[in-house]
Formats: C-alpha cells, structure tokens, sequence
C-alpha cells in the first residue's frame, strides 16, 4: 500500500489557505496536513496539525519531515497598512520558508503570487510578486509550482469594495476575454485551491511551472 503524502500549508487561514486545508484533509492522498498559522484557532481534524508561530521566528524545525508546501501568504497594500509591511508578508515570509524548506529537502513548493508578477514591473503590487518568483526559482527545487491567478472572487473574512467592483464588472467581461486574453479572467479562490491540490498529485512535468488564470481553471470542475 502507498504511504500517504503529507503537506505543510502556510496562510492556511487565509481566503484561499482555508479551503485548500479542507481539500488536503478530504483527500485520500493526504495522510497528514500541517499548518503554521500565527494565532490558535478551532480545527477538529484528525489529519490537522497546528504549530502557532510568530513568523518572524520560523525555524527549520518547524517545517519538519513534508513532502509537499502550499504557501496560501498574501495580502494587499491597503489591508498590511505600508508598503513595508505587505512585503513582509508577500516577500519575506514566503522566502524565509522556503529557504527552510530547501534545507528540509521538501519535494515540491507550491506558491501563488499574480498575474501581473514581474519584478521589473512599474507596480509595487506586481514587482514583489516578481521578486519572490524569482526567489524561489533560484532555490532549484525538485519540483516548483507558481500559481498566477488574476482578480479573486469569492467570500472573503473583509470586505475589498475595489475587488467587488472589480468582480462585478469582470463577470460581464469574462465572456468577452477569448484567446490569449482569457487568462485575465477571473477565477475563484475555490478553484485555485482546487488546482493547488491537483498540481500537486500530478507526475512532474518538469522542474519549474508557472500557471496562468486560465489554465488554473482547467483543472477545478467549479
């Protein structure tokens, strides 16, 4: 019988975080899910293991023996107060817990930044996610996954009314995004979540993958 998988999720409480965790613990793949979250919470889930940590003080212990890291962190601008603060979360965070998980020999890293990710890019919003991007490529992972979701849709803890709008108009413009356009479509954080899980448990393709909005779609049946 083949020993199950086990995975480490971090913004595991997050809006896309949350519904990976119940997807990973549903699973019969998943023998064992681990989250580091920064505050105690309620999970009644024999596959659940919770490590509460200050992430400025992660150590390599705490990622401990995994084969997979789905890394759900992210936040906006607007939400973390300065641009300082969101690139902690978006940046620091995410690098620092790579860079344990390379130590740990993890077999594969799965990230999800943005669309617009280019550390080039004229936006702070997108050159962080650029940056950490290439972070993490040049880690040279087994096996590194990048999930690069356009506009989010979905219920999330806050209200964004930017985002709302933003939802609103897009489903009337979905339709009209054919092509090499479709990728700015928007997408839910149920199926990014969805694909998180999918790309997962599929054979390796290849060292590094990218994916885009729509082809994050393709594998969600939502």
């Amino acid at each position: 019988m083949e020993a199950k998988r086990s995975a480490l999720v971090v913004g595991a409480t997050g809006f896309i975080g949350t519904e990976l965790v119940k997807l990973l613990c549903n699973s019969e793949e998943y023998g064992r899910v681990k989250m580091i979250v920064r505050r105690p919470g309620t999970y009644s889930h024999p596959k659940i293991e919770v490590l509460v940590r200050d992430f400025d003080k992660i150590m390599q212990e705490d990622i401990g023996e995994i084969q997979d890291v789905f890394c759900c962190l992210g936040t906006t601008i607007k939400k973390a107060g300065t641009r300082e603060a969101f690139q902690k979360v978006d940046f620091e965070y995410p690098r620092t817990i790579a860079a344990l998980a390379k130590k740990q020999m993890i077999e594969h890293f799965i990230m999800i930044t943005a669309i617009g990710a280019n550390k080039k890019s004229w936006s702070h919003y997108n050159r962080v996610k650029g940056m950490i991007e290439s972070e993490l490529i040049a880690l040279d992972f087994p096996r590194l996954s990048i999930l690069r979701p356009s506009l989010l849709t979905g219920n999330r803890d806050e209200f964004r009314l930017g985002e709302k709008v933003g939802e609103i108009l897009l489903k009337m413009v979905n339709p009209l995004l054919v092509g090499s356009a479709r990728k700015y479509r928007s997408i839910s954080g149920e199926q990014v979540a969805y694909a998180m899980k999918v790309i997962a448990l599929r054979s390796k393709e290849q060292k590094v993958t990218i994916y885009t909005s729509d082809e994050i779609a393709k594998f969600a049946p939502l």
